[in-house]
């Protein structure tokens, strides 16, 4: 049975009202939620019919809480599976648009459009509307780019306006309520018709599907609770009890739905740690609305101070950034980018003892040395050699946690061909990277059919010599693709006539392995050619059917070809190096795909003994190793507001370095608020707003990146692609105060 620290007693004790708890890393929210759970299950706190509900974050999330609580009810002695119910915020508002979608307008049997085919949708709205409207390109992208990416262009307008939509969706306004208001206030900025006429598209290839996306749900789920107050009182009924866990990422939508059904005598428990809100940049969170909640009157306020994830001195380490940043940091506008709490070990007789501290290792790169990505990856790299040739490292866990996914694929390929053992966690799986990869060379080879460079290239990605492991093999693909590289007439390879036969006159000289491997490029490549006729998802499943033998990646190949066959609708004119292209920005990571490797699946360390994990900061939340890197702590990555920052959301190709995001976002604010003064103001006003909420968030991402390590922690700090960046002020912060307390100033 759970054995509750006196921290953790306070909460599970609840017996009603409002609730608010600072839950810091490590400090078991997970378990003393669900024992909370059940615990008022089986106290007779819910009558038949009712039920707890504890609404979470992520997919994940809700199976770890349903088999801890299913868990607990068991030890109590009761019927697993009943008398709660876990969900995701879009799933509780599926729940309340499913069972009375006459409120919002909605068939009986609507559709839930996926991320995926909105994304398609809002892509093709995106690129319609900038067809048809040019001038935007040319009144914000620099003057200086004379090689314009229209890719790279399309992608931010996407991103751009996906941000725009939510946001209006958080705000309860539609395209016309926006129009109307822009009518009314005789404002018609760019940024802001872009917006809105994209988003009344976007809707409206919405409605012909009879369907909602994700934002929707949220959105309709309000507007439901608004209308009948009949059916809110049976669903505060049907929930006395609303636990929320990951509060700290709430938005106002949430908030408002959990808030209408905890009213008039409901009761409402809310968990997060503010300094872990690391989401607000691009998503509708607002940490500050927990930290409100915390402090509201009438809310029972608590601390689950108690972690023993971490060694003392990792543990002094966060607790110094948080004190640091509260009433040290030199620019007075980031003291509140931290809550004041701080972690503390777990008490004698813990079930979960901290490690002792003598196993601490903390290692910080000289912030006087100045190094290139190149070295900073090179020197992780020796260090992970050294670790995996000692005894006993296969009980051990370690990760190398990266600001940016681009980052973390060098990291990939330097392991790679290091030969040393890792797990990716990035926004493009390896085996997605690679199906991509290799779909492309085959494209561009077939676009371009006399090109013996692409003809070489396409064997080269198909065989992967790198990945060769039989004897001989690695050298067999090598004297392959050097003969297809001296292939002066493709023709003559591929379809030879009377005595021009390319390969049969190498013959004599061929090594039977090396005749076997042209044969077989020759065979594949005159079936592929045949097909280029076939529209272009046909064309990718034919090449795939030939290639792919597991399930895997016939079924990514599967969404690849959705992919391009939406592309080929949405560009009548585009052939085949178009799609080629497409393919190539998702093997360079260049932007995400949705492949098979879900972000929201659970995934644990512990199963990744004696292997490095390869993530973001973002993906590491939730998790911890025995032994971790942080990467590119410097003034890009984590900007300070120094007048020398950058920062990444100011895209270099774009005129002064807006952040268009936040230029848009602030004028749909500024207009459904009426505040004139701001909807007036200059562009540029809201981009140096802006870096203030990126600043803070992340010193949280810094504070999230420390608290992931158990004993050691390691960090570096790199120059740059443009050689510009300097050590963050943070980490100059940390380097001095670890210097101190170990009386080592030369350190």
């Amino acid at each position: 049975m759970f054995k509750a620290r006196p921290a953790q007693k306070t909460v599970i004790d609840y017996t009603g009202g409002r609730m608010g708890v600072a839950a810091v890393p490590g400090s078991g929210k997970t378990q003393t939620l669900s024992f909370l759970a059940a615990r008022l299950i089986h106290d007779g706190r819910i009558q038949e019919g009712q039920e707890v509900l504890v609404v979470t974050l992520t997919n994940s999330a809700v199976g770890n809480f349903q088999s801890r609580i299913d868990q607990f009810i068991h030890q109590f002695g009761m019927i697993r599976g009943i008398g709660y119910r876990v969900r995701t915020l879009h799933g509780l508002a599926h729940d309340i648009v499913r069972e009375r979608p006459d409120l919002v307008g909605l068939p009986s049997q609507f559709n839930i459009i996926d991320e995926r085919e909105s994304g398609r949708m809002l892509e093709s709205s995106v690129r319609d509307w900038l067809l048809a409207h040019p001038e935007i390109e040319e009144r914000y992208y620099s003057p200086d780019q004379r090689n314009r990416n229209f890719n790279r262009w399309i992608d931010l307008m996407v991103e751009i306006n996906q941000a725009f939509i939510k946001k209006a969706k958080d705000l309860q306004m539609d395209p016309l309520e926006i129009r109307a208001r822009m009518n009314a206030a005789s404002f018609d900025h760019p940024l802001l018709v872009m917006g809105c006429d994209i988003y009344s598209d976007y809707n409206r290839k919405i409605s012909l599907r009879e369907g909602v996306d994700f934002d929707d749900l949220i959105r309709y789920a309000l507007v439901a609770l608004r209308t009948d107050p009949d059916y809110l009182a049976r669903l505060r009924l049907r929930w006395p009890y609303v636990l929320e866990d990951e509060a700290q990422d709430s938005s106002h939508l949430q908030q408002e739905i959990l808030n209408l059904i905890t009213k008039d005598g409901g009761n409402w428990v809310r968990v997060g740690d503010p300094n872990q809100a690391i989401y607000e940049t691009f998503t509708t969170a607002d940490p500050q609305l927990l930290r409100d909640f915390i402090a509201a009157e009438g809310v029972q306020s608590t601390l689950l101070p108690n972690a023993g994830r971490s060694t003392r001195t990792i543990i002094d380490m966060a607790n110094h950034l948080v004190n640091w940043t509260v009433h040290e940091h030199p620019v007075p506008a980031l003291h509140d980018a931290l809550f004041e709490a701080y972690i503390e070990e777990t008490p004698l007789g813990d079930p979960q003892p901290n490690p002792p501290d003598e196993l601490t290792k903390i290692r910080i790169y000289p912030p006087t040395k100045r190094i290139s990505s190149e070295r900073e990856i090179a020197l992780v790299v020796e260090f992970i050699k050294h670790w995996v040739s000692q005894e006993g490292h296969e009980q051990q866990t370690a990760a190398v946690l990266v600001p940016t996914n681009a980052h973390g694929d060098h990291v990939i390929a330097e392991l790679k061909s290091a030969g040393l053992p890792f797990v990716e966690l990035l926004r493009n799986t390896a085996e997605t990277r690679r199906t991509a990869k290799q779909l492309e060379a085959v494209l561009t080879a077939l676009s371009r059919p006399t090109d013996p460079r692409q003809l070489q290239r396409a064997y080269v990605a198909l065989r992967e010599p790198e990945l060769a492991t039989e004897e001989g093999e690695h050298g067999q693909i090598e004297e392959t693709a050097r003969l297809l590289r001296t292939c002066q007439r493709v023709e003559q390879f591929l379809y030879p006539q009377g005595g021009a036969d390319w390969l049969a006159a190498l013959l004599p000289q061929l090594e039977e392995g090396v005749h076997e491997e042209l044969r077989w490029l020759r065979d594949h490549l005159r079936r592929w050619q045949a097909a280029v006729l076939l529209p272009i998802d046909q064309l990718i499943l034919t090449i795939a059917a030939d290639l792919y033998e597991q399930p895997a990646d016939l079924a990514l190949s599967h969404k690849f070809a959705q992919m391009l066959e939406f592309y080929a609708r949405s560009n009548r004119s585009w052939s085949l190096p178009d799609f080629a292209a497409q393919l190539n920005e998702i093997a360079s990571s260049q932007r995400g795909f949705s492949g098979l490797s879900a972000s929201d699946t659970a995934f644990d360390p512990e199963a990744h003994h004696g292997k490095v994990v390869v993530a973001t900061m973002h993906k590491a939340k939730g998790l911890e190793w025995d032994i971790v890197f942080l990467l590119s702590v410097s003034n890009y990555d984590f900007p300070s507001l120094d007048p020398f920052d950058q920062y990444v959301s100011e895209k270099w190709f774009i005129r002064d370095q807006l952040n268009l995001q936040e230029e848009m976002l602030s004028k749909l604010t500024a207009l459904i608020e009426g505040d004139e003064q701001a909807l007036t103001q200059p562009e540029g006003v809201a981009t140096l707003q802006a870096r203030q909420g990126i600043a803070e968030e992340r010193l949280r991402l810094l504070y999230v990146g420390i608290t992931r390590a158990r004993k050691e922690l390691n960090l570096l700090w790199n120059i740059g692609r443009m050689e510009k960046n300097q050590p963050a002020r943070a980490y100059l912060e940390l380097d001095a105060w670890w210097k101190e307390r170990n009386h080592d100033p030369a350190a």
